[in-house]
């Protein structure tokens, strides 16, 4: 079996600089709550995004699709913003991840954010995890895209962030979607504080070292989705400790 969160982040904020050792804190704690394996989900358009990439390269190994952290497996990727909203995980290889970063350059900013047709259709053919962040949150939603077009995507995301503010019904409302478009669910803390992880886990059937067998699995249905009983405790701590980090960056 392998534990995997499959909505992480790797940074406090956008507006942060990528630091190693709040990194490695963040790789610690995912440990402590039994995972062996997070998908690291940085926003594309978060400050210095690919400088992120050559620090991971320059303190791990990779193999595969992941860098080996004291033990965790981190498969890389990356959070997409899309055009007419919603956010779109995108999970795969670090070349692959790298050479789509780049082209998404011009698409930074909220008025020109990638349609979310054009990213699938740069993306199809690669061995890459494709999941629906956060479907129904009502800031960043997909469920307003062509049935067709969501339908090309591998998964859609139960969000840790979500069970916490609408309530644990937003699962069976994600699922309830998901079935709708004949798709698979998938679950992420979307951990941008290590308090929130293990607060929703993907309990795989087999150990995964790509992106494609990752995918592969979820498409099977190979997985359980565990939701943490201290769900609410863990995302309300990690919100609370990361506004406080926040605010002392800017006194600093």
């Amino acid at each position: 079996m392998m534990n995997i969160d499959l909505h992480t982040h790797g940074k406090l904020s956008k507006k942060t600089h990528f630091s190693i050792d709040y990194f490695l804190a963040m790789a610690r704690e995912a440990k402590e709550n039994g995972l062996q394996a997070v998908a690291l989900t940085e926003h594309f358009n978060t400050l210095h995004f690919l400088d992120m990439l050559d620090q991971l390269d320059h303190h791990f190994d990779y193999k595969d699709d992941y860098y080996l952290v004291e033990g965790l497996k981190v498969f890389s990727g990356m959070e997409v913003d899309v055009a007419n909203k919603g956010h779109i995980l995108i999970i795969g290889n670090r070349v692959l991840i790298r050479d789509l970063r780049r082209q998404l350059e011009p698409h930074t900013l909220k008025d020109n954010f990638i349609p979310l047709e054009e990213l699938l259709d740069r993306t199809d053919d690669q061995p890459l995890l494709r999941i629906g962040a956060h479907p129904m949150r009502e800031s960043t939603p997909l469920t307003h895209h062509a049935v067709q077009t969501l339908q090309r995507l591998d998964c859609l995301d139960i969000n840790a962030k979500d069970l916490f503010q609408y309530g644990l019904g937003m699962a069976h409302d994600v699922r309830q979607f998901a079935d709708e478009l004949g798709m698979r669910v998938s679950a992420g803390s979307d951990s941008h504080q290590p308090l929130q992880f293990g607060s929703v886990i993907n309990r795989l059937d087999t150990p995964c070292s790509t992106a494609e067998q990752l995918r592969i699995e979820l498409l099977n249905g190979n997985v359980q989705i565990e939701i943490s009983a201290c769900l609410n405790v863990k995302v309300k701590a990690a919100q609370m400790m990361k506004e406080l980090l926040k605010k002392s960056m800017v006194v600093a």
